[in-house]
Formats: structure tokens, C-alpha cells, sequence
């Protein structure tokens, strides 16, 4: 029986997997996120335990996926300094001994619900998480979107809501929709976590406000199938109806979709989209 490799690399934690070709994970290691070195050792010794075929990656970024490109493999303009410029895939590669497939974590989530989620038997899907940052990966037409570059959907710029004078977060671009709409957004914010403000009706329809103007533009660029919202944030159901309530009123009738209630849903997979997903890379080049 072949066995594949699949990591979920996020900023906090490293959830390490190793699976079957009928993609069921037959053991897990969960790390956290230290320095590379350290990092890379753990996974090491979990992985050589077995003969793997070939290995999947869904990586926290930015992230050099061209692989026309020099830097391909690499962690690039992270905020996590100690992993920034680090050759991630290629150091897997070469400790390892297999190929490796690498995309962005929110990527992998997308295919991962599109394998074995909600978005099981369709050809598109976007899987965005809104947590401790916003971002979004997407499938169209049974490709990851990606090619020089990968999507990065969570500093999309949003009208400011004209009650709101919040100056946003983002490092980069202050009131993007990361800037404005993100975990640590809501906290600068409104002064405590999400889970704290969970009775207070203004902060979520605020913030339903801004993720539906997102969604807006999503679906009219990728016409995406099904969207599936996960992260933290998302962790307060009473976000779900304001998001879809919203987002009727932005479009206005513009373009027909699906019952927006079976169109924007929780994920399906739990917590083990991102893994998921990895796996099915690893199976795509193995």
C-alpha cells in the first residue's frame, strides 16, 4: 500500500498527516510553529517512519508557487521573520527524498472540501477563513488559482462603512478587508475578542457588512459553485444569515444564484479541510 505525506503549515502550528491512496490519514502529528530549523527536524522524524510516495504542502504565506522560478518553494515577504526567504519545499525535498506539491494553506482548504466537503462533485469553490488574517483560496474549473503569483484575497480594498472610523490594521494597506474584518481587527476594534462580543449586534452587522462586499466581488470575478466560509471569526454563527442578507442587497438582483443559505456554508470538513487538501495534492503528483 503506497502512503503519501501531507503538512497544514500555519503561523501558530504544523499539522502533519500521513494517509492512504484512499485518502484516509492513518496517522497525525500536530507541532507548533517554531523556528525553521526546528521545525523541519519534527517533521522529519515524524515522516521517516514511513516509505512515502510523494507529499503535499499547504503553506501560511506569502509563498513562491512559479515554479519557473528560482525562489519556488520558498516562504517570501512573511511577518514570521525567522521563516522569511526560507526554502521550504525545497529543504522537504531534499530531507525526504520525494516529490513535493505546494500551495497556500487556504488553497489546500479549498481542495480539500472540494474532495471529500461541501464541495464535493462541483468544479469551483472559494474557501475563505477569517481569523487571525482573512484569506481565500479558489478553484476553478478543477484548478487551483494560482500562476506567478497566488491569490491574496484577504487585502482586497472595501468601501469604509460611513459609520465606521476604525483606521484598519494591515500593515500594508491599514483598511483592507484583512485590515478591517480580521480577528485582531475585531479586537482593535471593539476592545475585547469575538467570543466576547458575541451578543452585540453592531459588531456583526459591521463586520457581515464588510466580508459581504467581499463576497460580491469574489463572485462576480470567479463565479465560484459554492463558497465556504471557515476561520474563527466564522465561529459565530449569527455571521452566516447577515453575510447572505448583505450580500442580496449589494448584488440587487444582478446576477441569479443559488438559495444563498446552501450557497455560503460552514466547511464540512471541521478543522481537516487544509489537511484534506494536502493529502489530494500529494495524490495528484504521486
Amino acid at each position: 500500500m503506497k502512503h503519501y505525506g501531507a503538512i497544514e503549515a500555519g503561523g501558530t502550528k504544523f499539522v502533519c498527516a500521513v494517509g492512504t491512496e484512499k485518502g484516509e490519514i492513518i496517522d497525525r502529528l500536530t507541532i507548533p510553529t517554531e523556528t525553521p530549523e526546528e521545525t523541519i527536524g519534527k517533521l522529519t522524524d515524524f515522516f521517516s517512519k514511513y516509505q512515502l510516495t510523494s507529499m503535499g504542502v499547504g503553506s501560511f504565506g506569502p509563498i513562491s508557487v512559479a515554479k519557473n522560478k528560482e525562489d519556488y518553494g520558498y516562504i517570501t515577504n512573511t511577518p514570521k521573520l525567522a521563516w522569511k526567504g526560507y526554502p521550504f519545499i525545497p529543504e522537504l525535498e531534499k530531507r525526504l527524498g520525494i516529490p513535493v506539491s505546494f500551495t497556500t494553506d487556504v488553497n489546500a482548504a479549498a481542495l480539500g472540501e472540494l474532495t471529500k466537503g461541501e464541495a464535493q462533485g462541483l468544479e469551483s469553490c472559494l474557501y475563505i477563513t477569517v481569523g487571525t488574517g482573512i484569506g481565500a483560496g479558489a478553484i476553478v474549473g478543477g484548478r487551483l488559482v494560482q500562476s506567478t503569483l497566488h491569490p491574496e484575497m484577504g487585502h482586497l480594498l472595501i468601501r469604509r462603512h460611513p459609520q465606521d472610523t476604525f483606521e484598519g490594521i494591515c500593515p500594508y494597506h491599514k483598511d483592507c478587508l484583512e485590515g478591517m474584518a480580521s480577528g485582531p481587527a475585531l479586537e482593535k476594534r471593539w476592545g475585547k475578542k469575538g467570543k466576547d462580543l458575541a451578543e452585540n449586534e453592531e459588531v456583526w452587522e459591521l463586520e457581515a457588512d464588510y466580508l459581504a462586499q467581499a463576497l460580491m466581488q469574489y463572485i462576480l470575478i470567479l463565479c465560484p459553485e459554492k463558497i465556504i466560509m471557515g476561520g474563527g471569526v466564522m465561529k459565530q454563527q449569527q455571521l452566516f444569515p447577515l453575510i447572505r442578507k448583505k450580500l442580496a442587497e449589494y448584488l440587487n438582483g444582478y446576477v441569479d444564484l443559488p438559495d444563498l443559505e446552501e450557497y455560503i456554508v460552514p466547511p464540512g470538513l471541521g478543522d481537516d479541510q487544509g489537511i484534506t487538501g494536502a493529502l489530494a495534492l500529494a495524490h495528484s503528483i504521486g
